[in-house]
């Protein structure tokens, strides 16, 4: 696609890999921090495996890119759905938990942001 939607000169595939990848990282990262044994702390890298799969076979399978990117955007929006857990847990103060929650509320949206105006810069795209 000669005209494809590039928010800060990165392909939105690309992009999802990223993000999918910061995700597990960030998991990992807070898991091993807080010495925690909860799967609860891992929900990041869970849905970072759900971001990135997508976005990896998204760019195998150019001829089906549409439909895995509408998938990788599903594990964006419920990044920030799950984040928005934040608000009930925010009277407590910012720990590892509820710092996740933050994230994944502020870069979920974001990411989903991201993917809708790169659906609707292809929708315009595909009229002209």
């Amino acid at each position: 696609m000669a005209d494809e939607y590039k928010p800060m000169g990165i392909s939105m595939t690309n992009l999802t890999i990223g993000y999918g990848g910061l995700l597990i990282a960030w998991g990992i990262a807070v898991s091993y921090l807080s010495d925690s044994n909860s799967i609860t702390s891992y929900l990041p890298s869970i849905a970072g495996v759900f971001v990135v799969i997508p976005g990896v076979l998204a760019n195998m399978q150019p001829e089906k890119k549409k439909l895995w990117m509408h998938f990788a955007v599903l594990g964006g929006a419920a990044c920030a759905l799950g984040g928005t857990r934040f608000f009930m847990v925010m009277s407590d103060g910012i720990d590892y938990a509820s710092g996740s929650m933050l994230m994944l509320l502020l870069t979920g949206s974001l990411y989903t942001y991201l993917c809708v105006q790169s659906f609707i810069h292809a929708r315009k795209n595909a009229t002209e």
